[in-house]
């Protein structure tokens, strides 16, 4: 399943901070999530990430684990692929 997450930080980005974010993701990627891209914003969100996890219990637990720093919106993703939510277009 494709999942998009959007990240707004809590405390202000240090290197402690980042370095525990990217050990998280090394942790992840061990696991059954594979991250596709991620992306600093500007305006609401700090951060937006695209991943593949096999299902909505990996990608909360993804977003559970980071609670402590980080507010995460975590969206289930569907290509569009010329389709209306409706139906084919």
């Amino acid at each position: 399943m494709l999942f998009i997450a959007l990240v707004k930080f809590k405390t202000t980005l240090s290197k402690e901070v980042v370095a525990r974010n990217l050990k998280d993701i090394e942790d992840d990627m061990k696991g059954q999530v594979r991250y596709l891209g991620t992306y600093w914003t500007l305006g609401r969100y700090d951060t937006v990430v695209l991943f593949e996890a096999p299902d909505e219990k990996a990608a909360m637990n993804l977003a559970l684990k980071r609670k402590d720093r980080m507010e995460i919106e975590v969206l289930v993703a569907m290509p569009a692929e010329g389709r209306s939510p409706a139906g084919p277009t």
